[in-house]
């Protein structure tokens, strides 16, 4: 994390203080300006380049809260903080790091006072026991850590809707990374149906704290995360020193990338691995992220390189994770699931496979880099086109982020089916007059204009059901008294919203168990599995793997112990180029076709896209 000479504002009980002038010395612009602006309860968006410890800015303020009624006796068992994630591994990391500060302050507090009772902080998602779920409902914890489709359930479940009904601040970590999506949407109104949870408690509306890279319009992603007028937002920019190339092969790009031009690359990746002390590489797909670890092993040599996806089982991510953050590990190959904000310690170089598609993912990938003590260390990325048209696109990235272009959020306009879901998990647990639900609905920033029409259509859907051919009734899940105007669940429909309900969609890949011990390996796509034979090896992980059979939803496999692989494929990964990249690579497509000779072309790659 940057550090700066800010010093630590006097708003901090001294514990706090103390505990951080210990470990930071001071705050970085990005704390100091966020602590100002959050002191006298106002809902903020804080938005600031990755390192710059906004994560830290906003829970050290919670923590503090805590702290104050902890040392006076006010602490009680309860639900206060609430901080959600986009990602389950980003919550599990954060919950992990918050045990530094908590314990590190309880030390401090043991030492000068005669009581302090713990403050306690859990995380709660799909990966939770069931067993530490019903820990966390006997005795909820101060501090709750979830992602934005754990707490549409917690909300929803009437025992843990009682532990949230004290909640006095929320957290949204990544905002930026949900609120042009459906997830966004359905976020939305989670946020405001515990807003109305509170305030029918007795409580005030919870502050609301966003934590958001920097992206445009941030106005926008403002009014998304609060309708409140004294909503601040404290924007730090992205217009940081960065140190970005091209890396051009010598080979001649072409259509498609030929074999000799995909060893070349392998071959100067390997050269930088060995001449940086951790580095990152970064592609599109989990089959190439398979294979780049794989060819980058066989030249870094054995437990040098590991891959890092979605399909991984987490103990396999997490390997990853803690040897790179430890300095046992010289790379690791990832999709976007180290894009946002896990800890991974100290990254010394960013690579970019192929084209990220988008200016802000790029951004976002090559600041995972540069994370010193030392501010003068600048984030630095190289990226590697593998064909004629990614050259082009590179440079146009390249020259973009240079000129500190930002993609455009643009949002779901009150997408129905997640309307639909959280109408049905809100009647599950009370009856709603239709106009105050209504009225609900319209403080989720994406539904702020939907039409009253709009919303009794499918109130109307959910009360009568589907026709089918045994007549309508089909999918029901509300009672709907249309005299008085009252909707309530029935029967069924809060098991239906919690067992139904988010907007990511289900996948159909096969768990992948290594016999003889059961531990599962990770997931491969269905087709692949149904398409494999007994005998068969393929790479997961960085290992090979020999098939023994396959079952339904499962392959079952050995250790191939090294044997030649074959790489596994996922459907539905390659993402789409942006439109503002789009248009930059519409203008260097431009420019070079304008300029009289193909050195002048040359040279203005070289000077302004860094070729």
């Amino acid at each position: 994390m940057e550090t700066t000479s800010a010093a630590v504002p006097p708003l901090f009980h001294p514990l706090v203080a103390d505990w951080f002038r210990e470990q930071f010395g001071g705050a970085t612009e990005c704390q100091a300006r966020a602590w100002a602006a959050l002191d006298d309860g106002s809902d903020v968006l804080i938005s600031a380049p990755t390192g710059s410890g906004k994560t830290l800015a906003a829970f050290l303020l919670c923590i503090d809260r805590l702290v104050r009624a902890a040392v006076d006796g006010r602490l009680q068992d309860g639900i206060q903080v609430v901080y959600v994630s986009p990602l389950k591994a980003l919550s599990s990391d954060v919950h992990k790091n918050l045990d530094g500060p908590l314990a590190g302050i309880a030390g401090l507090a043991v030492e000068r006072l005669a009581a302090f009772p713990p403050i306690r902080a859990a995380l709660r998602t799909g990966d939770t026991t069931s067993a530490e779920r019903q820990r966390m409902v006997n005795r909820p914890p101060h501090i709750l850590v979830t992602t934005p489709e754990s707490l549409f359930i917690l909300l929803t479940a009437e025992r843990s809707r009682r532990a949230l009904a004290g909640t006095r601040t929320v957290v949204v970590d990544e905002i930026h990374a949900v609120v042009d999506d459906k997830r966004g949407a359905h976020l939305a109104l989670s946020l405001a149906r515990l807003d109305d949870l509170v305030r029918k408690a007795g409580g005030r509306r919870p502050q609301r704290i966003g934590l958001s890279a920097t992206v445009r319009p941030i106005e926008e992603v403002g009014r998304f995360l609060s309708s409140s007028p004294t909503l601040r937002i404290v924007d730090t920019g992205h217009r940081r020193p960065v140190d970005l190339a091209v890396e051009v092969p010598g080979a001649e790009l072409g259509a498609v990338a030929s074999k000799e031009m995909w060893g070349e690359i392998y071959d100067r990746l390997a050269a930088l691995v060995r001449t940086h002390r951790t580095t990152l590489v970064f592609v599109n797909t989990r089959r190439l992220a398979e294979r780049v670890a794989h060819c980058l092993e066989e030249r870094v040599g054995e437990d040098g390189v590991l891959a890092h996806h979605g399909s991984l089982s987490r103990r396999l991510r997490l390997e990853a994770e803690d040897r790179l953050k430890n300095g046992k590990l010289r790379a690791v190959v990832a999709t976007a699931s180290l894009e946002l904000g896990i800890d991974i310690g100290s990254v010394d170089l960013v690579c970019q496979l192929g084209s990220p598609r988008s200016i802000a993912v790029a951004l976002q990938r090559v600041g995972r880099s540069g994370h010193h003590v030392d501010v003068t260390r600048v984030p630095k990325g190289r990226f590697f086109p593998t064909t004629r048209d990614e050259l082009v696109e590179s440079a146009a990235l390249v020259r973009a982020i240079r000129s500190g272009a930002l993609d455009r959020l643009t949002m779901p306009r009150w997408p129905r089916d997640i309307l639909a879901q959280q109408i049905v998990a809100a009647a599950s647990g009370e009856a709603w007059r239709e106009d105050d639900l209504f009225a609900l609905v319209h403080t989720a920033f994406p539904y702020r204009d939907l039409p009253r029409a709009e919303f009794d259509a499918v109130v109307a859907m959910l009360s009568e059901g589907i026709a089918t051919a045994r007549g309508r009734g089909a999918g029901a899940y509300l009672h709907r008294d249309g005299v008085n105007g009252i909707v309530r669940g029935r029967r069924g429909a809060r098991l239906a919203a919690m067992t139904s309900g988010g907007a990511i969609p289900d996948n159909a890949n096969y768990l992948v168990v290594a016999e003889p011990d059961g531990a599962v390996v990770g997931t491969v796509d269905e087709d692949f599995a149904v398409e494999s034979l007994a005998g068969d090896v393929f790479l997961l992980g960085t290992s090979s793997w020999r098939i023994r059979r396959v079952e339904a939803g499962l392959v079952r496999v050995e250790d191939a112990r090294g044997a030649p692989p074959s790489i596994p494929f996922w459907r539905g990964e390659a993402p789409g180029r942006t439109a503002e990249l789009s248009e930059e690579v519409a203008r260097v497509r431009e420019e070079i076709a304008q300029e009289e000779c193909i050195d002048a072309a040359r040279d203005r790659l070289v000077t302004e896209c860094g070729l």
